[in-house]
Parts: C-alpha cells; sequence; structure tokens
C-alpha cells in the first residue's frame, strides 16, 4: 500500500470535461504541482454525493487559497459518469479522474471488493500529493467518513 513519501504510479486514467474525452498520465496531473486527491468508493453514491463530494467543491477556494492547484476527485467508474456526476454537484473546479479498470487504484493497494454492490472500488481516502509525491495519506476505516472530508484535509494543507 502507499504510504508518506512514495511517488506516485505511472498510470493513464480517462477524463471527460465539456464533452471532450481524454487520457491524463499522473504525470500530467500531478508533476510540478501541488494537489489535493480523494477517492471515492462510487459516485452518486450517498456519503460521496451528500458529503464527501460537495465539502471540496465549497472549500475550493480556501484551497487555492492555501496554494493547492488542484483538487482531484477520483472513483473507479467512468469518465462518463464522473463528469456527469461532477456536473450535478457543481464541481466544474475539480478534476473528475475516473480510474475505470481500477488500474490506479491497484498500483496504489487501495482496492476493496464490494461484491454485488459494485466489484472492484477505491477505498474512501484524501491525500495531498506535491510533485507527484505523497505529503499527506487519510485512509477511512470501512464504513467511515472521519479524516477523508475536505475540512480535515484543508486544515493539513
Amino acid at each position: 500500500m502507499i504510504k508518506i513519501g512514495d511517488t506516485l504510479p505511472e498510470v493513464t486514467f480517462s477524463l471527460r470535461k465539456d464533452g471532450i474525452s481524454s487520457n491524463p498520465t499522473t504525470a500530467d496531473i500531478f508533476a510540478g504541482k501541488k494537489v489535493v486527491l480523494f477517492a471515492v468508493p462510487g459516485a452518486f453514491t450517498p456519503t460521496c454525493s451528500e458529503a464527501h463530494l460537495p465539502g471540496y467543491v465549497t472549500l475550493f477556494d480556501k484551497f487555492a487559497a492555501k496554494g493547492i492547484d488542484n483538487i482531484v476527485c477520483t472513483s473507479v467508474n467512468d469518465a462518463f459518469v464522473m463528469s456527469a456526476w461532477g456536473d450535478a454537484h457543481n464541481a466544474e473546479h475539480l478534476i473528475m479522474l475516473a480510474d475505470g479498470g481500477a488500474e490506479f487504484t491497484s498500483a496504489i493497494g487501495l482496492t476493496k471488493q464490494t461484491a454485488t454492490f459494485g466489484g472492484m472500488r477505491s477505498q474512501r481516502y484524501a491525500m495531498l500529493v506535491e510533485d507527484g509525491v505523497v505529503k499527506v495519506l487519510n485512509i477511512e476505516a470501512p464504513g467511515k467518513f472521519e479524516v477523508s472530508d475536505a475540512e480535515t484535509m484543508l486544515a493539513l494543507c
């Protein structure tokens, strides 16, 4: 499992923004930048939609004021779902990054098997990444939402 001080693995993601699809790499997203990355088990699910994503949308300007270049939300969903979910929650300032095949999530060791809920998914976590290196890593205990929320991460930036 990834830990503080590790460099993020190089993978290719899917992204759909403003009706255009692209495939940015880890380097495209994180190189030379200070980024808050948070992951959710699934777009449009209750905690993810009611608390996790909205917190980052609401506090975006405060993160920017602290020198954060980007806030990235990722999930083991496809780019169309991530784009629609971002649109539904006014997340136009966030990067809604799809890890559809769980390549990134697997490479950092933060997968979880949810069986009939949706199969392979991501654990809920948040991290502060500077130039591709993990500086802060907050992984939620199963069924919890206490350390990966926007307020906690803002205090750590």
